[in-house]
């Protein structure tokens, strides 16, 4: 994926001089079951009115991304900008304004207006202050745990080792700005209402799939009109995001952790469903293709 030398966003904040707090191992492995085996990162309990709390405050101030900041950190802000290109082409598009979101790189643990929030959590969006998180170890864990390495695709140099996983890490970024574009299109509170209504935990559960798939097809659309604009991928980059995007299926990391896959249970989709609108999205660039909510996903 090619990010180098290119503008990045102004509206991503890094935290620094943030204290971890008392959160132990435990704490962390809680956290990380919650992410992979269950297929959901623990913030978005928010979308049934709960919040995550936890004792510790960060004491961090916040900053823009300077040049001295690490590749991860110019990695998001590039990709940041991208997303904003894009989302505000597409607005006015349709006679709308979009608001951009900021993105908050913050190091173990941060307070946002959904709770506090750990590197365990995953990334998130919380809709309350309409900002996206990401812990910096998210890369290093995204590449372990998933096994987002490139070397799928034969990348076998120093140079391309380095930028193993690029676009996959930039589908996880475009997927959590996704949301935003719900929260500012309306559609994450017909979700939560819709859910509060359900009258089964399945019922409200398969609403929060359809949500979580939207965002992978607007991720797609995202990733289409950038490369009509940037040209921004190299070969293999859509073969990454396509092997993230299989291997948080809710079906999968239920199988890898030798769990049995309950579908009334799954609140992502599962690989295949995750794979199929991430790539309608990808190859047409139209958000209107992108309505999960009516019909089959």
């Amino acid at each position: 994926m090619k990010w180098k030398n290119r503008s990045g966003s102004s509206n991503v904040r890094v935290s620094r001089g943030g204290k971890a707090g008392g959160l132990g191992i435990g704490g962390i492995l809680i956290g990380l079951v919650l992410w992979l085996v269950f297929g959901m990162n623990p913030m978005s309990a928010f979308q049934t009115g709960q919040s995550v709390t936890g004792g510790g405050s960060g004491n961090a101030s916040m900053t823009e991304v300077r040049s001295d900041d690490g590749r991860d950190a110019q990695f998001v802000s590039v990709v940041l900008k991208d997303t904003e290109t894009i989302w505000n082409q597409i607005f006015q598009e349709n006679g709308r304004t979009y608001q951009e979101p900021q993105l908050i790189l913050f190091n173990g643990r941060v307070n946002s207006a959904c709770g506090m929030a750990s590197a365990a959590t995953g990334p998130f969006y919380c809709p309350a202050d309409q900002k996206v998180y990401l812990d910096t170890s998210f890369f290093a864990d995204m590449r372990r745990e998933l096994g987002v390495t490139g070397d799928q695709q034969g990348a076998g140099d120093a140079e391309n080792r380095g930028k193993a996983g690029d676009f996959a890490q930039a589908y996880v970024i475009a997927h959590e700005v996704g949301h935003h574009v719900q929260y500012l299109l309306g559609i994450s509170k017909q979700v939560r209402q819709a859910q509060k209504q359900a009258r089964t935990e399945a019922q409200a559960n398969e609403w929060s799939v359809r949500q979580e798939l939207q965002a992978d097809c607007f991720a797609g659309v995202w990733a289409n009109r950038n490369q009509k604009l940037t040209n921004f991928l190299d070969p293999g980059d859509i073969e990454e995001a396509m092997h993230a995007a299989s291997q948080i299926g809710d079906d999968r990391i239920a199988h890898n952790h030798g769990q049995v896959a309950m579908p009334d249970n799954f609140t992502h989709g599962t690989s295949q469903q995750r794979m199929r609108w991430f790539k309608k999205g990808l190859q047409t660039g139209d958000v209107n293709v992108c309505d999960t909510f009516s019909g089959a996903i």
